[in-house]
């Protein structure tokens, strides 16, 4: 039998804490498994923001009556899969964690698929780095506003680092390397690409500094060493998601190559390999954002060694009663 939330407090959900322990990768997969699910792309703009405003009435108490303990953790998931966590505004559905897995696959499968020749390289690298670079913007840490200069600049220098790593790799490795070898000439681009996209994406968090927030949630300053590590942590988790799926399914298509009806069916390839990249990226997106964390830790004694200034901003905003941790969001 469902039963009925009502004002007792021991009975409510909690929209302040996860609803799986954050503390350990287990807890954050299944956290980041339920908002990047699928699914919720398919939801009306109506529906979302009918959630959101369930979700801002259940935080006042003043929910409509007979509203379920299910209906307020299913309108959770589609506010915190599509509205971002620092602004509240609701993200372009391409830029969502939660289309990942479709936009992923069929890029992936692409880049996979049509290797061979110069122009299909610098086409779908300049597709997926579109898509990544929209990706990088909606998910970016919103208190660290960019200009329409600094987006361009980060899109073009992004676009064009994987563009020079594919040809590059292309053109060594058709030298130096057989076929197979040059199937990965996605990932190294892919790779490279994220090493630049993502940092200049969020280039205002490195030169400004990101908001860092006691362990009651109040903002005590900014610091731009809590920018590096979550970039970094960033970097590392989408350099890992895409690993498995570029790194592995190059290997199984040269096998299965060599199979006489699988070579007579080329025009079967492209979907399979779309289709093999979206069950990788199925279990690898969530995979990859509960590596780290998702509200980031930093000592403030690594703040008072790298950031003196800021550090006094720290000292300043808290009347001296400065806290040994401060906290933020890394962004995805």
């Amino acid at each position: 039998m469902i039963k009925v939330v009502t004002k007792d407090t021991d009975n409510r959900v909690d929209l302040d804490k996860p609803l799986w322990d954050q503390s350990t990768f287990l807890g954050r997969f299944k956290h980041f498994a339920w908002i990047t699910d699928s699914r919720t792309c398919l939801t009306s703009t109506t529906e979302l923001n009918k959630a959101k405003a369930l979700i801002e009435d259940y935080r006042d108490g003043k929910e409509p009556k007979g509203t379920t303990r299910e209906e307020v953790i299913y309108a959770r998931k589609l506010y915190e899969s599509a509205f971002h966590p620092d602004s509240g505004e609701l993200q372009n559905v391409f830029g969502r964690m939660s289309f990942q897995v479709p936009g992923g696959m069929l890029l992936t499968g692409a880049m996979l698929q049509f290797y061979r020749t110069t122009s299909a390289v610098v086409f779908w690298q300049w597709a997926n780095q579109s898509f990544n670079a929209l990706v990088n913007y909606t998910n970016r840490n919103a208190n660290s506003p960019m200009s329409v200069n600094q987006m361009l600049l980060a899109y073009v220098t992004a676009t064009t680092s994987a563009l020079v790593t594919a040809i590059g790799c292309k053109s060594m490795w058709q030298k130096r390397a057989g076929p197979f070898i040059q199937r990965y000439v996605p990932f190294a681009a892919v790779a490279a690409a994220n090493c630049v996209n993502i940092p200049l994406m969020r280039q205002n968090e490195l030169l400004r500094g990101i908001e860092v927030s006691d362990e009651n949630g109040n903002v005590v300053g900014r610091s731009r060493v809590a920018a590096v590590k979550g970039i970094s942590q960033v970097v590392f988790s989408r350099i890992t998601m895409a690993a498995p799926g570029m790194l592995i399914l190059p290997v199984i298509m040269e096998q299965l190559e060599k199979l006489a009806w699988f070579k007579r069916m080329h025009i079967l390839h492209a979907p399979f390999q779309t289709i093999a990249v979206g069950c990788f990226l199925s279990f690898m997106v969530p995979t990859a954002c509960a590596l780290f964390p998702q509200k980031c830790s930093l000592k403030v004694s690594t703040i008072e060694r790298f950031e003196e200034d800021l550090f006094k901003e720290i000292q300043q905003n808290t009347k001296g009663n400065t806290p040994q941790m401060v906290y933020f969001n890394k962004g995805l």
